[in-house]
Protein backbone atom coordinates (compact mmCIF):
# COMPACT_ATOMS: atom_id res chain seq x y z
CA UNK A 1 0.00 0.00 0.00
CA UNK A 2 1.40 3.42 -0.99
CA UNK A 3 2.07 6.07 1.63
CA UNK A 4 -0.73 8.21 0.22
CA UNK A 5 -3.33 5.40 0.29
CA UNK A 6 -2.26 4.36 3.77
CA UNK A 7 -2.37 7.98 4.97
CA UNK A 8 -5.80 8.54 3.41
CA UNK A 9 -7.19 5.36 4.99
CA UNK A 10 -5.86 6.32 8.43
CA UNK A 11 -7.27 9.85 8.12
CA UNK A 12 -10.74 8.62 7.13
CA UNK A 13 -10.72 6.00 9.92
CA UNK A 14 -9.84 8.61 12.56
CA UNK A 15 -12.56 10.99 11.36
CA UNK A 16 -15.12 8.18 11.29
CA UNK A 17 -14.25 7.37 14.90
CA UNK A 18 -14.31 10.96 16.13
CA UNK A 19 -17.44 12.07 14.24
CA UNK A 20 -20.90 10.81 15.28
CA UNK A 21 -22.29 8.21 12.87
CA UNK A 22 -25.43 10.31 12.50
CA UNK A 23 -23.41 13.20 11.08
CA UNK A 24 -24.10 13.47 7.35
CA UNK A 25 -21.06 14.33 5.24
CA UNK A 26 -23.31 15.70 2.53
CA UNK A 27 -24.82 18.12 4.99
CA UNK A 28 -21.41 19.46 6.00
CA UNK A 29 -20.35 19.77 2.37
CA UNK A 30 -23.54 21.66 1.52
CA UNK A 31 -22.60 24.26 4.09
CA UNK A 32 -19.14 24.58 2.52
CA UNK A 33 -20.52 25.07 -0.99
CA UNK A 34 -23.04 27.61 0.30
CA UNK A 35 -20.26 29.69 1.79
CA UNK A 36 -17.84 29.11 -1.09
CA UNK A 37 -19.83 29.75 -4.28
CA UNK A 38 -20.51 33.47 -4.55
CA UNK A 39 -19.59 33.93 -8.21
CA UNK A 40 -21.11 31.80 -10.95
CA UNK A 41 -23.84 29.20 -10.54
CA UNK A 42 -23.12 25.63 -9.44
CA UNK A 43 -25.64 22.82 -9.14
CA UNK A 44 -24.53 19.87 -7.01
CA UNK A 45 -26.18 16.45 -6.86
CA UNK A 46 -25.26 14.62 -3.66
CA UNK A 47 -25.04 10.85 -3.01
CA UNK A 48 -28.64 10.81 -1.74
CA UNK A 49 -29.65 12.35 -5.14
CA UNK A 50 -30.72 15.62 -3.56
CA UNK A 51 -29.91 18.70 -5.64
CA UNK A 52 -28.69 22.03 -4.37
CA UNK A 53 -27.97 25.19 -6.35
CA UNK A 54 -25.33 27.66 -5.17
CA UNK A 55 -24.20 31.13 -6.16
CA UNK A 56 -25.80 33.62 -8.50
CA UNK A 57 -28.88 32.08 -10.12
CA UNK A 58 -28.54 34.41 -13.11
CA UNK A 59 -24.79 34.07 -13.57
CA UNK A 60 -23.34 33.75 -17.05
CA UNK A 61 -21.01 30.93 -15.94
CA UNK A 62 -22.85 27.87 -14.71
CA UNK A 63 -22.14 24.16 -14.29
CA UNK A 64 -23.51 21.05 -12.62
CA UNK A 65 -21.70 18.19 -10.92
CA UNK A 66 -22.63 14.95 -9.16
CA UNK A 67 -20.83 13.57 -6.11
CA UNK A 68 -21.50 9.85 -6.00
CA UNK A 69 -20.23 8.66 -2.59
CA UNK A 70 -20.22 9.78 1.03
CA UNK A 71 -16.49 8.99 1.17
CA UNK A 72 -15.90 11.53 -1.59
CA UNK A 73 -17.88 14.09 0.40
CA UNK A 74 -15.65 13.34 3.39
CA UNK A 75 -12.48 13.71 1.35
CA UNK A 76 -13.71 17.01 -0.08
CA UNK A 77 -14.16 18.20 3.48
CA UNK A 78 -10.75 16.97 4.65
CA UNK A 79 -8.50 17.74 1.68
CA UNK A 80 -10.38 19.45 -1.18
CA UNK A 81 -7.23 20.49 -3.06
CA UNK A 82 -6.37 16.84 -3.65
CA UNK A 83 -9.78 15.19 -3.46
CA UNK A 84 -11.58 17.06 -6.22
CA UNK A 85 -9.09 16.06 -8.91
CA UNK A 86 -8.91 12.48 -7.65
CA UNK A 87 -12.69 12.27 -7.50
CA UNK A 88 -12.91 13.28 -11.16
CA UNK A 89 -10.19 10.79 -12.11
CA UNK A 90 -11.95 7.99 -10.19
CA UNK A 91 -15.40 9.03 -11.47
CA UNK A 92 -16.87 9.58 -8.03
CA UNK A 93 -17.26 13.20 -9.15
CA UNK A 94 -18.95 13.63 -12.54
CA UNK A 95 -19.87 16.78 -14.46
CA UNK A 96 -23.52 16.81 -15.55
CA UNK A 97 -24.15 17.93 -19.14
CA UNK A 98 -20.96 19.96 -19.10
CA UNK A 99 -17.19 19.47 -18.88
CA UNK A 100 -14.82 19.47 -15.91
CA UNK A 101 -13.54 22.76 -17.34
CA UNK A 102 -17.02 24.27 -16.87
CA UNK A 103 -17.19 23.03 -13.28
CA UNK A 104 -13.73 24.35 -12.42
CA UNK A 105 -14.51 27.62 -14.17
CA UNK A 106 -17.22 28.26 -11.59
CA UNK A 107 -15.36 26.93 -8.55
CA UNK A 108 -12.05 28.68 -9.21
CA UNK A 109 -13.68 32.07 -9.60
CA UNK A 110 -14.30 31.86 -5.88
CA UNK A 111 -11.83 32.01 -3.01
CA UNK A 112 -11.42 28.40 -1.89
CA UNK A 113 -9.38 29.30 1.18
CA UNK A 114 -12.01 31.76 2.39
CA UNK A 115 -14.93 29.47 1.65
CA UNK A 116 -13.44 26.28 3.06
CA UNK A 117 -11.94 26.53 6.55
CA UNK A 118 -10.05 23.24 6.29
CA UNK A 119 -8.48 24.30 2.99
CA UNK A 120 -7.47 27.60 4.57
CA UNK A 121 -5.64 25.69 7.31
CA UNK A 122 -4.19 23.22 4.78
CA UNK A 123 -2.79 26.03 2.63
CA UNK A 124 -1.00 27.45 5.67
CA UNK A 125 0.43 24.01 6.49
CA UNK A 126 1.55 23.47 2.87
CA UNK A 127 3.35 26.78 2.94
CA UNK A 128 4.99 25.86 6.23
CA UNK A 129 6.35 22.57 4.92
CA UNK A 130 7.69 23.91 1.61
CA UNK A 131 11.24 23.36 2.83
CA UNK A 132 10.67 19.59 3.02
CA UNK A 133 8.35 19.17 0.03
CA UNK A 134 10.84 20.88 -2.30
CA UNK A 135 14.05 19.17 -1.24
CA UNK A 136 15.14 18.55 -4.83
CA UNK A 137 18.44 16.74 -4.45
CA UNK A 138 20.26 15.49 -7.55
CA UNK A 139 18.57 12.09 -7.25
CA UNK A 140 15.13 13.46 -6.39
CA UNK A 141 15.24 16.01 -9.22
CA UNK A 142 15.81 13.31 -11.83
CA UNK A 143 13.02 11.19 -10.36
CA UNK A 144 10.60 14.15 -10.36
CA UNK A 145 11.45 15.04 -13.94
CA UNK A 146 11.00 11.44 -15.09
CA UNK A 147 7.52 11.35 -13.51
CA UNK A 148 6.17 13.74 -16.14
CA UNK A 149 8.67 14.20 -18.94
CA UNK A 150 9.50 10.53 -19.47
CA UNK A 151 5.95 9.72 -20.49
CA UNK A 152 5.51 8.25 -23.94
CA UNK A 153 6.87 10.79 -26.39
CA UNK A 154 3.97 10.03 -28.71
CA UNK A 155 1.64 11.60 -26.13
CA UNK A 156 3.33 14.98 -26.40
CA UNK A 157 3.36 14.84 -30.19
CA UNK A 158 -0.44 14.69 -30.08
CA UNK A 159 -0.95 18.11 -28.50
CA UNK A 160 2.27 20.14 -28.69
CA UNK A 161 3.42 22.15 -31.69
CA UNK A 162 5.63 20.59 -34.33
CA UNK A 163 8.77 21.65 -32.45
CA UNK A 164 7.49 20.22 -29.13
CA UNK A 165 7.74 23.43 -27.14
CA UNK A 166 6.28 22.44 -23.76
CA UNK A 167 6.14 25.95 -22.30
CA UNK A 168 4.27 29.22 -22.66
CA UNK A 169 3.97 30.47 -26.23
CA UNK A 170 4.07 34.14 -27.24
CA UNK A 171 0.96 35.71 -28.77
CA UNK A 172 1.33 39.13 -30.33
CA UNK A 173 -2.32 39.33 -31.37
CA UNK A 174 -3.92 36.30 -29.72
CA UNK A 175 -4.97 34.95 -33.10
CA UNK A 176 -1.81 32.99 -33.87
CA UNK A 177 -1.82 29.25 -34.35
CA UNK A 178 0.06 27.21 -31.76
CA UNK A 179 3.02 26.72 -34.11
CA UNK A 180 3.15 30.43 -34.97
CA UNK A 181 3.06 31.44 -31.30
CA UNK A 182 5.77 28.99 -30.29
CA UNK A 183 8.02 30.21 -33.08
CA UNK A 184 7.38 33.77 -31.92
CA UNK A 185 8.39 32.71 -28.39
CA UNK A 186 11.72 31.35 -29.61
CA UNK A 187 12.39 34.54 -31.57
CA UNK A 188 11.41 36.71 -28.62
CA UNK A 189 13.81 34.88 -26.32
CA UNK A 190 16.62 34.83 -28.88
CA UNK A 191 16.36 38.61 -29.24
CA UNK A 192 16.86 39.04 -25.50
CA UNK A 193 19.94 36.80 -25.53
CA UNK A 194 21.71 39.25 -27.87
CA UNK A 195 23.38 36.59 -29.99
CA UNK A 196 25.33 39.23 -31.89
CA UNK A 197 28.31 37.21 -33.07
CA UNK A 198 28.80 33.70 -34.49
CA UNK A 199 30.42 31.00 -32.43
CA UNK A 200 29.03 32.06 -29.05
CA UNK A 201 28.81 29.22 -26.52
CA UNK A 202 25.24 28.82 -25.28
CA UNK A 203 23.92 26.60 -22.46
CA UNK A 204 20.27 25.53 -22.55
CA UNK A 205 19.25 24.41 -19.04
CA UNK A 206 16.26 22.09 -19.25
CA UNK A 207 16.44 21.75 -23.03
CA UNK A 208 13.38 19.55 -23.42
CA UNK A 209 13.21 17.88 -26.81
CA UNK A 210 15.87 20.24 -28.15
CA UNK A 211 13.75 22.73 -30.06
CA UNK A 212 15.22 25.93 -28.61
CA UNK A 213 18.82 24.70 -28.91
CA UNK A 214 18.36 23.67 -32.53
CA UNK A 215 16.64 26.97 -33.36
CA UNK A 216 19.46 29.07 -31.88
CA UNK A 217 22.18 27.03 -33.57
CA UNK A 218 20.51 27.23 -36.96
CA UNK A 219 19.40 30.87 -36.91
CA UNK A 220 22.40 32.45 -35.13
CA UNK A 221 25.34 30.18 -35.90
CA UNK A 222 26.12 29.55 -32.22
CA UNK A 223 27.23 26.40 -30.40
CA UNK A 224 24.63 25.10 -27.96
CA UNK A 225 24.90 22.59 -25.13
CA UNK A 226 21.51 21.37 -24.00
CA UNK A 227 21.11 19.62 -20.66
CA UNK A 228 18.11 17.68 -19.37
CA UNK A 229 17.26 15.14 -16.68
CA UNK A 230 14.83 13.26 -18.91
CA UNK A 231 16.07 10.16 -20.71
CA UNK A 232 13.18 10.33 -23.17
CA UNK A 233 13.87 13.95 -24.05
CA UNK A 234 17.60 13.39 -24.32
CA UNK A 235 17.20 10.60 -26.85
CA UNK A 236 14.70 12.58 -28.92
CA UNK A 237 16.88 15.71 -28.89
CA UNK A 238 19.95 13.79 -30.07
CA UNK A 239 17.98 12.22 -32.89
CA UNK A 240 16.64 15.61 -33.96
CA UNK A 241 20.13 17.14 -34.02
CA UNK A 242 21.39 14.30 -36.18
CA UNK A 243 18.44 14.53 -38.55
CA UNK A 244 18.90 18.32 -38.88
CA UNK A 245 22.62 17.95 -39.58
CA UNK A 246 23.47 20.13 -36.57
CA UNK A 247 25.50 17.66 -34.50
CA UNK A 248 28.59 19.84 -35.01
CA UNK A 249 26.79 22.81 -33.43
CA UNK A 250 24.53 21.22 -30.82
CA UNK A 251 25.18 18.58 -28.19
CA UNK A 252 22.77 17.23 -25.60
CA UNK A 253 23.67 15.75 -22.22
CA UNK A 254 21.90 14.10 -19.30
CA UNK A 255 23.18 16.49 -16.66
CA UNK A 256 22.00 18.51 -13.67
CA UNK A 257 22.78 22.23 -13.88
CA UNK A 258 24.61 21.94 -10.56
CA UNK A 259 27.22 19.74 -12.21
CA UNK A 260 28.09 22.13 -15.05
CA UNK A 261 31.61 23.59 -14.78
CA UNK A 262 32.30 25.11 -18.19
CA UNK A 263 31.75 28.87 -18.67
CA UNK A 264 29.28 30.09 -21.32
CA UNK A 265 28.63 33.32 -23.20
CA UNK A 266 24.88 32.85 -22.98
CA UNK A 267 22.49 30.76 -20.91
CA UNK A 268 18.84 30.15 -21.65
CA UNK A 269 16.37 28.30 -19.45
CA UNK A 270 12.72 27.91 -20.43
CA UNK A 271 10.20 26.18 -18.17
CA UNK A 272 12.83 24.61 -15.94
CA UNK A 273 13.05 27.03 -13.00
CA UNK A 274 9.69 25.77 -11.68
CA UNK A 275 11.50 22.51 -10.81
CA UNK A 276 14.47 24.02 -8.97
CA UNK A 277 12.79 24.20 -5.56
CA UNK A 278 12.43 27.29 -3.41
CA UNK A 279 15.25 26.15 -1.10
CA UNK A 280 17.73 26.25 -3.98
CA UNK A 281 17.06 29.62 -5.58
CA UNK A 282 20.06 31.40 -4.10
CA UNK A 283 22.39 28.54 -5.02
CA UNK A 284 20.86 28.37 -8.50
CA UNK A 285 21.78 31.97 -9.27
CA UNK A 286 25.18 31.60 -7.64
CA UNK A 287 25.78 28.62 -9.93
CA UNK A 288 24.69 30.72 -12.91
CA UNK A 289 27.17 33.41 -11.90
CA UNK A 290 29.96 30.83 -11.79
CA UNK A 291 29.34 29.45 -15.28
CA UNK A 292 28.34 32.69 -17.04
CA UNK A 293 31.21 34.72 -18.48
CA UNK A 294 31.69 38.24 -17.06
CA UNK A 295 29.99 39.86 -20.06
CA UNK A 296 27.51 37.01 -20.49
CA UNK A 297 23.72 37.11 -20.66
CA UNK A 298 21.05 34.75 -19.36
CA UNK A 299 17.36 34.60 -20.23
CA UNK A 300 15.18 32.88 -17.63
CA UNK A 301 11.59 32.05 -18.60
CA UNK A 302 9.33 30.67 -15.85
CA UNK A 303 5.79 30.43 -14.55
CA UNK A 304 5.32 32.73 -11.60
CA UNK A 305 2.71 34.19 -9.29
CA UNK A 306 1.81 37.84 -8.85
CA UNK A 307 0.37 37.61 -5.33
CA UNK A 308 3.47 36.73 -3.33
CA UNK A 309 4.95 33.45 -2.07
CA UNK A 310 2.63 30.46 -1.90
CA UNK A 311 2.59 26.69 -2.21
CA UNK A 312 1.81 24.08 -4.86
CA UNK A 313 -1.64 22.56 -5.15
CA UNK A 314 -1.46 19.02 -3.67
CA UNK A 315 -3.08 17.38 -6.71
CA UNK A 316 -0.61 19.01 -9.10
CA UNK A 317 2.26 18.02 -6.79
CA UNK A 318 1.14 14.40 -6.63
CA UNK A 319 0.09 13.70 -10.21
CA UNK A 320 1.76 16.22 -12.51
CA UNK A 321 4.87 18.00 -11.20
CA UNK A 322 6.25 16.47 -7.97
CA UNK A 323 8.52 18.97 -6.22
CA UNK A 324 7.42 21.75 -8.57
CA UNK A 325 6.58 25.30 -7.55
CA UNK A 326 5.76 28.54 -9.37
CA UNK A 327 7.67 31.32 -7.57
CA UNK A 328 6.71 34.90 -6.90
CA UNK A 329 8.93 37.61 -8.30
CA UNK A 330 9.76 38.71 -4.75
CA UNK A 331 11.29 35.28 -4.09
CA UNK A 332 13.24 35.31 -7.34
CA UNK A 333 14.56 38.87 -7.06
CA UNK A 334 15.62 38.33 -3.45
CA UNK A 335 17.67 35.33 -4.57
CA UNK A 336 19.24 37.14 -7.52
CA UNK A 337 20.28 39.96 -5.20
CA UNK A 338 22.36 37.52 -3.16
CA UNK A 339 24.17 36.12 -6.20
CA UNK A 340 26.01 39.17 -7.50
CA UNK A 341 23.99 39.19 -10.73
CA UNK A 342 22.05 42.00 -12.38
CA UNK A 343 18.45 41.70 -13.56
CA UNK A 344 18.80 43.75 -16.72
CA UNK A 345 15.26 43.30 -18.00
CA UNK A 346 11.95 41.88 -16.77
CA UNK A 347 8.82 41.15 -18.78
CA UNK A 348 5.53 39.78 -17.47
CA UNK A 349 3.45 37.61 -19.80
CA UNK A 350 -0.01 37.68 -18.22
CA UNK A 351 -2.39 35.62 -20.34
CA UNK A 352 -0.04 34.03 -22.86
CA UNK A 353 0.06 30.72 -21.01
CA UNK A 354 -3.71 30.62 -20.59
CA UNK A 355 -3.98 30.85 -24.37
CA UNK A 356 -1.27 28.19 -24.81
CA UNK A 357 -3.00 25.80 -22.44
CA UNK A 358 -6.32 26.30 -24.19
CA UNK A 359 -4.78 25.29 -27.52
CA UNK A 360 -3.10 22.26 -25.93
CA UNK A 361 -6.37 21.26 -24.29
CA UNK A 362 -8.28 21.55 -27.57
CA UNK A 363 -5.81 19.14 -29.16
CA UNK A 364 -5.97 16.72 -26.21
CA UNK A 365 -9.75 16.58 -26.51
CA UNK A 366 -9.47 15.93 -30.24
CA UNK A 367 -7.06 13.06 -29.57
CA UNK A 368 -9.02 11.58 -26.66
CA UNK A 369 -9.37 8.09 -28.09
CA UNK A 370 -5.68 7.85 -29.00
CA UNK A 371 -4.66 8.91 -25.49
CA UNK A 372 -7.01 6.36 -23.92
CA UNK A 373 -5.56 3.64 -26.14
CA UNK A 374 -2.05 4.76 -25.19
CA UNK A 375 -2.82 4.75 -21.43
CA UNK A 376 -6.40 4.47 -20.16
CA UNK A 377 -9.49 6.57 -19.43
CA UNK A 378 -8.33 7.53 -15.93
CA UNK A 379 -5.09 8.91 -17.38
CA UNK A 380 -7.08 10.91 -19.92
CA UNK A 381 -9.24 12.39 -17.16
CA UNK A 382 -6.06 13.29 -15.27
CA UNK A 383 -4.73 15.22 -18.26
CA UNK A 384 -8.13 16.80 -18.86
CA UNK A 385 -8.23 18.03 -15.27
CA UNK A 386 -4.58 19.18 -15.38
CA UNK A 387 -4.99 21.35 -18.47
CA UNK A 388 -8.37 22.73 -17.36
CA UNK A 389 -7.19 23.69 -13.89
CA UNK A 390 -3.90 25.08 -15.18
CA UNK A 391 -5.52 27.37 -17.74
CA UNK A 392 -8.02 28.70 -15.23
CA UNK A 393 -5.25 29.35 -12.70
CA UNK A 394 -3.90 32.02 -15.04
CA UNK A 395 -7.29 33.72 -15.09
CA UNK A 396 -8.31 33.46 -11.45
CA UNK A 397 -5.31 32.52 -9.27
CA UNK A 398 -2.75 35.21 -10.12
CA UNK A 399 -0.47 32.99 -12.17
CA UNK A 400 1.59 34.46 -14.98
CA UNK A 401 4.90 33.98 -16.78
CA UNK A 402 7.97 36.12 -16.42
CA UNK A 403 11.13 36.50 -18.45
CA UNK A 404 14.22 37.79 -16.68
CA UNK A 405 17.30 38.90 -18.57
CA UNK A 406 20.30 38.52 -16.26
CA UNK A 407 23.98 39.43 -16.50
CA UNK A 408 27.01 39.65 -14.18
CA UNK A 409 27.86 42.98 -15.79
CA UNK A 410 26.18 46.37 -15.58
CA UNK A 411 27.29 47.29 -19.10
CA UNK A 412 27.14 44.02 -21.05
CA UNK A 413 23.97 45.14 -22.80
CA UNK A 414 22.87 48.31 -24.64
CA UNK A 415 21.21 51.14 -22.73
CA UNK A 416 17.76 50.52 -24.26
CA UNK A 417 15.67 47.61 -25.56
CA UNK A 418 15.88 48.75 -29.17
CA UNK A 419 18.22 45.91 -30.13
CA UNK A 420 15.60 43.35 -29.07
CA UNK A 421 13.01 44.79 -31.44
CA UNK A 422 15.53 45.02 -34.26
CA UNK A 423 16.46 41.33 -33.94
CA UNK A 424 12.83 40.22 -33.79
CA UNK A 425 12.04 42.36 -36.80
CA UNK A 426 14.81 40.71 -38.84
CA UNK A 427 13.65 37.23 -37.79
CA UNK A 428 10.07 38.03 -38.75
CA UNK A 429 10.98 39.33 -42.19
Amino acid sequence: MSFYKKNRTITISIINILMPRSLNMSGLLKAVFKKLIKKGRLEVVYPDKRREIYGDQNAKDSAAVEILTQETCLRLLVNPGLAFGEGYMDETIKPINCSIYDVLNVILQNDLAEGHYVEKIASVLRFGKRFWSQLNSLKTSQKNVAHHYDLNGALYSLFLDEDRQYSCAYFRTGNETLDEAQLAKKRHIAAKLKLDQPGLEVLDIGCGWGGMALFLAKEFDVHVTGITLSQEQLQAAKERAKKAGLEHKVCFELRDYRLVEKKFDRIVSVGMFEHVGVNYYVEFFKDINKILKPDGVMLLHSIGRSDGPGSTNPWINKYIFPGGYSPSLSEVFASVEKSGLWVTDCEILRLHYAKTLRLWHDRVKEEKEKIIQMYDERFYRMFDFYLSASELSFYYHNHMNFQLQISPSIDALPMTRDYMFEVEGKLDS
